[in-house]
């Protein structure tokens, strides 16, 4: 089985990125790939609970379609607890369910274990 890793760094409405790896993350699940998701730096707020976006799709609750289907997405402790999030049981009280917060170490393990890497950042 093919392992894919994507690692995002912008935030959920700043640009299209967090939509763009959903959409790549769904095409390669479908194919029976192994997927990883890394967020990191502003990207840790992609999975912020309560957001309610009015003219956007909502990119949290598409990445949490993503762990119900089998991803492993997870966020860097140092840009989420910079930016509020306490990290929590692996996760955070601020997180939609089913997320880790988990370490910077976990991002050059995925590296190391995947065929292909995508990187969406500006």
């Amino acid at each position: 089985m093919n392992t894919l890793t994507i690692v995002l760094t912008d935030g959920p409405y700043i640009s299209e990125y967090a939509e763009m790896g959903y959409k790549i993350a769904s095409a390669a699940l479908k194919q029976q790939h192994k997927v990883n998701i890394f967020l990191y730096l502003d990207a840790v707020h992609i999975l912020k609970s309560g957001q309610n976006p009015v003219f956007f799709a909502n990119v949290g609750e598409l990445f949490c379609e993503l762990a119900l289907l089998g991803a492993h997405v997870e966020a860097c402790p140092r840009c989420a607890t910079a930016r509020g999030y306490v990290p929590k049981d692996e996760g955070s009280g601020d997180y939609l369910s089913g997320i880790k917060i988990t370490s910077l170490y976990r991002l050059a393990e995925m590296l190391q274990e995947s065929d292909k890497v995508v990187t969406l950042s500006r």
